[in-house]
């Protein structure tokens, strides 16, 4: 398989996971916070319990095929809110980048970034460029989700109640309760991106141990189930490996292929928002 084969299946298979992920898990009402320097929203919004993570997170990557490692990818919060729309924001940032010692067959540089409503997990505003060889995109949106439109660089859009970006959606299921989910069960989600909102569904498969650098970890496997059409739609499966506690990281994620698979293994983590219970202690190995 060509270098520059995995480098293009490694962007989908990342951009992927982040479009994959949404949860329609009831919520609470809450009023708006105050904040006299930014605009109010005029109505109550919903409020969601998080307890997954936290302003500071940063989760990294490696992304490969077999043995060939061909690039990094990032997750991280930033450390402190930022109000968007009169209300704190997690600011979450997704960052994919080819190897400096591929770049000469084909450079990556994509970054999504997506500003997350702290009390409702539900996005804001979303930002994406793309860098890849010779192409460059840039797409903006910013989510009215009062009125339920998506106002984008490609045009205004309707949109479902606190619809999600492909970055936000990641986030919003990290809240879900995946350890009480059955083997079989599926969930039923929704996105907003290019232009129209797509529907998505995660299937759970059990539960797994697997070994990657950052340790050994307990985990749930599941498998996100595209929309034939969306943007992200691919022949092949994808399965992910959330890990079986509170904070629901993503340990692996295997993007399935006739030849075998494009996997993102989990290197390091810090600033989680409390103890990774599902990493196995070295001597219960």
């Amino acid at each position: 398989m060509r270098v520059v084969s995995i480098a293009v299946a490694v962007v989908v298979a990342i951009a992927t996971v982040a479009l994959t992920m949404t949860s329609s898990e009831p919520t609470h009402s809450l009023p708006p916070l105050d904040d006299s320097t930014t605009p109010k929203p005029r109505n109550i919004l919903r409020y969601t319990k998080n307890e997954a993570y936290g302003f500071g997170e940063r989760l990294e990557y490696d992304v490969g095929y077999k043995f060939i490692s061909a690039g990094t990818a990032v997750f991280s919060v930033a450390r402190d809110p930022v109000y968007v729309s009169g209300r704190p924001c997690y600011e979450v940032s997704f960052v994919v980048a080819s190897h400096k010692s591929l770049e000469f067959i084909y450079k990556v540089r994509d970054s999504y970034t997506t500003w997350i409503d702290v009390d409702g997990i539900f996005p804001w505003k979303f930002e994406q460029l793309t860098r890849e060889r010779n192409f460059s995109k840039d797409y903006r949106a910013e989510f009215d989700q009062l009125e339920h439109k998506a106002i984008t660089t490609e045009g205004t859009f309707d949109i479902p109640e606190y619809v999600h970006d492909i970055v936000s959606a990641f986030y919003y299921v990290r809240t879900y309760d995946l350890r009480s989910c059955k083997k079989g069960e599926t969930i039923h989600l929704k996105n907003f991106f290019d232009r129209k909102t797509h529907d998505l569904t995660v299937k759970i498969l059990g539960r797994q141990r697997i070994s990657v650098d950052a340790g050994v970890f307990n985990c749930v496997v599941i498998e996100p189930i595209i929309e034939s059409g969306s943007p992200f739609a691919f022949k092949g499966r994808l399965l992910m490996w959330m890990s079986a506690d509170d904070r629901k990281i993503p340990i692996k994620v295997s993007t399935q292929i006739p030849i075998g698979s494009i996997d993102a293994v989990l290197t390091g983590y810090r600033g989680t928002r409390g103890a990774i219970e599902a990493k196995v202690k070295t001597e219960d190995r």
